[in-house]
C-alpha cells in the first residue's frame, strides 16, 4: 500500500518512505512550525464525499494554520486509519488529489503511518512550517488600538454545510440562492482556500493571526481575550459573497450562521496602526482580499456585533466546538 500509493508523492526528506522516520532541515536561522488537525467522517466530512475532496481538505485545513503563521510549507505526515469498505480504487484517488495539492502549494508527504479501523474513516495530519525571518506571527498578539482584518469572505462554508444537509427549515432559503450561488456554497464547504498568498504580507506587518475555523465571532473571541482585548464589529463591515448575500435576504436569521459558523479557514489578523497600510497593500499585491472589520480595545468582554441600526446582536453560540 505505502510503495504503490504513498512513496511515489513523498518528498526528499522522506526517504521515498524506506524508514521509520523522515529527514527534514529548517531553513537556516528559521523557527520549525508544527500544525496538526484531525477528521473524521460524518463529523468534519461528508461519509459520501470524493476520495479526492477528501484528502484535499485534510491538507488543506493544515495549510490554514501554517498560513496563518506566516510560515512556508516543508512537508507533512499523513495518519490514516481506513475502515473495513475501502477499496484500491478509493485510495488510488485519495492519493492521487492528496499529490496534486502536495505539489500545488509545494507541501510535500514526508510520512506517516495506515492502520485499519472499525469506525469511521479518520485522518490526521501534522504539517511543518519555516517560520517568518522575523519570527511567528502569534495568536496572542494583538494590543490596544491595532486594526483588525478578515481574508476572503466569511460564512460561506457554515451555509455550505447547511446547504448539504438540505433540513426542511432551510429548503425556503436555499431554494431561492439559484443553481450559482448554491454551487459556490456547497464548494466553499467542500474545499478549503488556504491563504499562503498572504504569508509574506502576514510575517512583514501583522502582530498577531489565525486562521478561523470555528467561527469568526468565536475566533475574534479566542484571540483577543488572549491579550484583554475585545472589539466592536458593525455587520456592515463583514466581507460577504454574493451567494451569502443571497441567502441572508432570504432569511436574515442566516446572519449567526455567518457570523458563528465554522470551516472559513480564512486569515483573521491585528496590525499596528502604523502597519496597518502596508499589511493592505502587501494582501492587494498577492491578490486576496483583506477586509477591515473593527479595532482592537481593551476589555474583557466578548466582541461586540451590531447590526445597521446599532442594536447588539446575541448570538445562541458564538463558535464550533466538539464538546
Amino acid at each position: 500500500m505505502i510503495a504503490a500509493f504513498f512513496a511515489p508523492i513523498a518528498g526528499e526528506a522522506g526517504l521515498g518512505l524506506r524508514d521509520d522516520a523522515a529527514l527534514l532541515n529548517a531553513p537556516q536561522g528559521r523557527g520549525l512550525i508544527l500544525t496538526k488537525d484531525l477528521l473524521v467522517a460524518g463529523v468534519h466530512f461528508f461519509e459520501n464525499d470524493l476520495p479526492g475532496a477528501i484528502a484535499r481538505k485534510a491538507l488543506r485545513v493544515n495549510l490554514s494554520d501554517l498560513a496563518a503563521k506566516g510560515a512556508a510549507p516543508l512537508g507533512f505526515l499523513l495518519g490514516l486509519a481506513l475502515p473495513p469498505d475501502w477499496t484500491p480504487d478509493w485510495l488510488k484517488a485519495f492519493a492521487a488529489d492528496l499529490a496534486a495539492d502536495a505539489q500545488d502549494f509545494g507541501c510535500p508527504l514526508l510520512g506517516g503511518d495506515t492502520v485499519k479501523t472499525p469506525g469511521p474513516l479518520t485522518l490526521s495530519i501534522t504539517a511543518f512550517g519555516a517560520a517568518p525571518a522575523q519570527g511567528m506571527v502569534r495568536r496572542d498578539a494583538a494590543l490596544t488600538g491595532d486594526a483588525l482584518y478578515v481574508s476572503g469572505t466569511v460564512g460561506d462554508a457554515a451555509l455550505g454545510l447547511r446547504l448539504r444537509l438540505n433540513r426542511e427549515e432551510d429548503r425556503g432559503w436555499i431554494g431561492a440562492l439559484g443553481a450559482e450561488n448554491a454551487a459556490f456554497l456547497a464548494d466553499r464547504y467542500l474545499l478549503p482556500r488556504p491563504r499562503l498568498a498572504l504569508i509574506d504580507a502576514l510575517g512583514d506587518h501583522a502582530r498577531a493571526a489565525m486562521d478561523v475555523s470555528d467561527g469568526l465571532a468565536g475566533d475574534l473571541t479566542k484571540m483577543l481575550a488572549l491579550a484583554g482585548l475585545t472589539a466592536d464589529v458593525a455587520l456592515a463591515d463583514l466581507p460577504l459573497s454574493q451567494a451569502a448575500r443571497a441567502a441572508l435576504e432570504a432569511q436574515p436569521a442566516l446572519i449567526e450562521t455567518i457570523c458563528c459558523g465554522g470551516d472559513d479557514y480564512e486569515i483573521l489578523c491585528a496590525a499596528a496602526p502604523e502597519k496597518a497600510l502596508a499589511l493592505e497593500a502587501g494582501a492587494k499585491a498577492a491578490g486576496i482580499k483583506l477586509t477591515r472589520i473593527g479595532q482592537a480595545r481593551r476589555g474583557a468582554v466578548t466582541p461586540i456585533f451590531r447590526n445597521a441600526k446599532g442594536e447588539v446582536l446575541r448570538f445562541e453560540r458564538a463558535s464550533f466546538s466538539h464538546f
